[in-house]
């Protein structure tokens, strides 16, 4: 009503402006809303209540009289509802804070008992990248206290155990799988690492393995490494092609691998250790059983076994084992037949090396002779039955010292043990011994990987003589090209001068100051010193000394400049990319190589008219010469008519002069043949007796005439020699001829011949006037000769043709004399010339 304050609408009784609802929430008092409606009230009854006139009702009035009680009535219901409201809402907000303060004590508690626990949690809630960490751990866990360094894993735990980690994590937080690691930390402990979602969080939890847990940890650990040893095992032996199998105490098959399978051909029929295949028939098992009881656990046999259907060999292994026995058995058939063939292949080799010129000598493991070849018998010149008596190594040393065939030394023993040290050595050791009879060997000591030594002793003594010739040679060129001026440069990797001499700046016309400056090669080969003929060469040099190919190559050259002279470059890559460059100034050398031609023509011009000479006096000198003869044979026959006494002895005088300069001729013509190279042997066998007794023979006459008396011995054993018998009766000739020239009247020549253990000698000695010792160096010379008392002087080329022959055909010769005593010389010619058919040069 209008007045009172109390207003009627959509939004339900208001008062003055004020919705009762509104009232209520904000906590109006009722009592004050009362009192304002009971103002108002009065002041509408106070006007309402006027007079009207008697026996009235007015309906108006009526109805606002109902609207005020209605009113009152809500006001004072709304009134006690609040009242009632807010006492219930004071109890509740009693009641959550003493829930709330349970929870928080709950909450303590909780985290006090976490940390009791030792144990560290990391709570990730929702997207959080910050996770919650609570919970200690003990340091020596190895787990860090700082959160920080607690969620860098790396920190403490190895990259793998990290990576492993991390990723469980981000699996655990991104899809909600969750994890159980078991971590060795880098402080040496052990943590169990769990994740899991827990109430839409993600939790990781860290707990120290100790005591029992930790072990219960490691026998995990170790079941695991086991079974992968086991599988890895199962799967090697799967993969040998070796039957294997496992027993149980029983003998019963449990386990085969594949190659057993294949073996009994099971591949089909189920396995072996179900169906009781047996690779190794009844005996074998029986004989492997008993052989791996009587050695202690471990049975090892050659036994033979039939394996998918064929018969082979294979050498059996069986280990008793506490619950049973494990085997294998390896094929070695074929090691059988290699074992056959080498042993073909030795007997071979054996047979081949005897048959060498080198000799070698082959040890076993316990130092005994086991093989020597004929060279090293012919070297040491030892008795076959000892050799056959396989003595040891230090033994063979012992009796070649004591025939001093073994180089001197002062500490032999010191010596002979640091030669057995080679049976303890892995390499391959080498010696070189100097004979005391002036051989040098070398001596190759190669050991054997089953043990042993091969010995080869190599005879270096000619190869040395040629060497030091060599050497020699080097050395006299060696002063020649140090007295030469050589030119040398070194320029870098890139491309410049590092190192020069003077020469390289005389011969190229180079400043030393602008040298010093380290210029590239470019800028040498722009300078003013080059002409322009030298330049291409250095262009040359420049591709060289700056080329990037990874396999350079030495370049040289020759070039000629234009103020004559001969310039040899060469270069040399060096290991740290940069490039050596030598110029030598071989002006000199080029004339000398171009004289030298010349006197090598020279030379093969005088070598070619020594050989026509040859020839002239062949058919030129000794045709006429045996014409003389011829006639003076037929002069001195009497059926071509008498000849007076002293016809006769001219006759006589030109017969023996004709003979005596024929033979010095056919003497000449032989050295002359031997010099030339082209002397040949006509080798057959030779009775040695008979060619002797053919000597003596021709020279009958001559030793009626000189009164002198041969005196021939000869051994029954002397049998047959491979040798020219035309020149092995001409050396014999000229021995005896020699030692009858200087006999004296009366006198014996002692002439021997008796078979050694490698070659056949023969001595001719003579009780002359004997030869000086200051001519005993030269008697083999040619053209030298001495007087022979009473009788002619020779030509001086007996001895000197002997010598030869008995070179030819391998063998030596040696004299002896003293004067007023005689001569004795020896000539030993070897059971056969070792094929030499015609003079070395």
């Amino acid at each position: 009503m209008p007045g009172n304050g109390l207003e009627h609408g959509r939004g339900g009784v208001t008062w003055r402006g004020v919705s009762l609802k509104a009232m209520v929430r904000t906590g109006t008092s009722c009592l004050a809303l009362l009192s304002a409606s009971g103002m108002g009230l009065a002041e509408e009854a106070g006007a309402a209540l006027a007079p009207v006139p008697a026996g009235h009702v007015d309906p108006l009035m009526v109805v606002w009289i109902a609207a005020v009680g209605g009113t009152v009535a809500f006001a004072v219901t709304a009134a006690v509802a609040s009242m009632r409201g807010k006492s219930a809402a004071s109890g509740a907000l009693a009641r959550a804070r003493e829930k709330a303060a349970a929870l928080t004590a709950r909450l303590d508690r909780l985290e006090s008992l976490i940390d009791s626990d030792d144990q560290r949690l990391v709570v990730w809630h929702g997207g959080e990248e910050q996770p919650m960490v609570t919970g200690m751990l003990d340091e020596a866990s190895g787990v860090p206290r700082s959160p920080v360094r607690l969620l860098a894993f790396g920190t403490w735990l190895d990259p793998d155990q990290a990576s492993a980690l991390e990723r469980a994590v981000d699996a655990l937080r991104s899809r909600g799988e969750a994890f159980h690691l078991t971590l060795p930390t880098l402080g040496g402990g052990r943590v169990e690492a769990r994740g899991r979602i827990a109430a839409s969080a993600a939790v990781l939890r860290l707990r120290d393995l100790t005591g029992e847990r930790r072990a219960h940890a490691l026998l995990s650990e170790k079941h695991e490494t086991l079974t992968a040893e086991l599988d890895a095992l199962r799967g090697l032996l799967n993969a040998v092609p070796a039957p294997a199998w496992l027993r149980d105490g029983a003998g019963k098959l449990i386990w085969t691998n594949a190659a057993y399978d294949a073996a009994v051909e099971a591949n089909g029929g189920g396995a072996p250790s179900e169906t009781g295949a047996e690779f190794l028939d009844a005996k074998g098992r029986r004989l492997i059983a008993r052989d791996a009881e009587s050695q202690g656990g471990v049975g090892q046999m050659r036994l033979p076994a039939v394996s998918a259907g064929a018969r082979r060999i294979f050498d059996v292994t069986q280990v008793a084992l506490p619950q049973g026995s494990a085997g294998i058995a390896i094929d070695v058939n074929e090691l059988e037949n290699i074992r056959q063939e080498l042993g073909r292949t030795i007997d071979f080799h054996a047979r081949t090396l005897d048959q060498l010129a080198t000799a070698v000598a082959i040890f076993g493991a316990d130092q005994r002779l086991q093989f020597y070849n004929a060279a090293f018998r012919g070297l040491w010149d030892l008795d076959t039955t000892f050799l056959e008596s396989q003595p040891t190594d230090g033994a063979l040393l012992d009796t070649l010292r004591a025939a001093r065939k073994l180089p001197e030394q002062a500490d032999y023993r010191g010596w002979r043990n640091k030669l057995l040290e080679t049976y303890t050595s892995l390499d391959a050791r080498e010696f070189w011994w100097y004979l005391p009879d002036g051989r040098t060997l070398r001596v190759i000591a190669n050991p054997h990987p089953q043990g042993g030594v091969t010995y080869i002793y190599e005879n270096v003594t000619e190869r040395l003589d040629l060497e030091s010739r060599y050497n020699s040679l080097i050395r006299v060129q060696g002063e020649t090209l140090d007295n030469l001026s050589e030119a040398v440069a070194v320029f870098g990797s890139n491309g410049r001068l590092r190192l020069w001499n003077t020469a390289f700046e005389t011969m190229w016309s180079l400043s030393g100051d602008r040298l010093g400056d380290s210029p590239h090669i470019t800028d040498v080969v722009d300078s003013e010193g080059l002409e322009p003929g030298e330049r291409a060469t250095w262009r040359q040099l420049v591709t060289v000394v700056t080329s990037l190919a990874e396999n350079r190559e030495p370049v040289s050259g020759r070039l000629e400049r234009a103020i004559g002279e001969a310039i040899d470059f060469a270069t040399v890559p060096l290991p740290d990319g940069g490039t050596l460059v030598t110029f030598v100034n071989v002006t000199d050398t080029v004339n000398v190589e171009r004289a030298l031609l010349d006197k090598n023509e020279a030379l093969e011009q005088a070598d070619q008219l020594k050989n026509a000479f040859i020839q002239h006096v062949s058919y030129e000198l000794r045709s006429p010469l045996t014409n003389i003869i011829g006639f003076a044979q037929l002069l001195s026959d009497p059926k071509f008519g008498p000849l007076t006494a002293k016809q006769g002895e001219y006759v006589d005088y030109i017969l023996s002069s004709s003979s005596a300069l024929l033979a010095i001729i056919n003497d000449i013509l032989d050295l002359a043949t031997i010099d030339a190279g082209i002397m040949e042997l006509d080798i057959s066998a030779v009775d040695v007796a008979r060619t002797v007794q053919a000597a003596v023979e021709g020279l009958k006459d001559r030793l009626a005439d000189s009164g002198v008396s041969l005196k021939l011995d000869m051994s029954e054993d002397v049998g047959m020699i491979e040798a020219d018998e035309r020149r092995l009766r001409q050396v014999l000739f000229n021995l005896i001829s020699n030692a009858l020239r200087f006999s004296d009247v009366g006198g014996v020549i002692d002439v021997s011949c008796q078979r050694t253990r490698d070659s056949i000698e023969f001595h001719v000695r003579d009780h002359g006037c004997g030869i000086p010792q200051d001519m005993l160096d030269q008697v083999f010379a040619r053209f030298v000769g001495r007087d022979a008392g009473v009788r002619r002087r020779g030509a001086g080329l007996g001895l000197s043709i002997v010598k030869s022959f008995v070179e030819l055909h391998g063998g030596t010769v040696s004299i002896e004399s003293e004067e007023g005593v005689g001569t004795h010389v020896v000539c030993r010619f070897p059971f056969s010339p070792d094929a030499i058919k015609h003079a070395a040069e």
